[in-house]
């Protein structure tokens, strides 16, 4: 079976940026994902059309492809006020490289990263860990199955038998 939209592949990949490994799935813990969805980046999904079981890949994938350029007006200062809790600033929740998890006018989530602290504001940085970044994965389709109506009427996988597992 060829992967196509509302197919499941299993897969394992090493995703190598600037030199260096940052993930990796293999074949203990593949990844596994509803196939045209948009669960994975495009890059990702269309460089994987097609193939079938015991398939390798190699590809890149530009930024564009990925996660989006790196946005200089995603980097933002807050007020040192915004990281109050219970009337004290949680120093502790405040290192340079920390990733925090907030949310913005909206409600939606969104992880900031920690760049500079001072006495008044907080540097934070939202683009995601990878924009402006050149992905290139290397892996192998280890099974390819049709995803099950309940599965595509939630959106994501279950396990084997059916069960959840989030």
């Amino acid at each position: 079976m060829k992967i196509a939209k509302n197919t499941v592949p299993s897969v394992t990949y090493t995703l190598v940026v600037d030199g260096e490994v940052v993930d990796m799935a293999e074949n203990d813990k593949p990844l596994a994902f509803i196939h045209g969805i948009g669960m994975m980046v495009p890059g990702f999904e269309k460089n994987l059309e097609g193939l079938t079981a015991g398939s390798k890949y190699e590809f890149k994938l530009s930024p564009e492809e990925a996660y989006g350029e790196y946005n200089e007006d995603a980097v933002v200062d807050l007020p040192i006020s915004t990281f109050m809790v219970d009337g004290k600033i949680k120093k502790d929740m405040l290192n340079i490289g920390q990733v925090v998890p907030m949310q913005d006018q909206n409600g939606n989530p969104m992880n900031g990263t920690i760049l500079e602290v001072s006495d008044k504001s907080v540097k934070m940085d939202f683009n995601h860990m990878l924009a402006g970044k050149e992905l290139n994965f290397t892996g192998e389709i280890l099974e390819v199955r049709n995803a099950t109506k309940e599965e595509l009427d939630h959106g994501h996988i279950h396990g084997p038998g059916g069960h959840h597992h989030h």
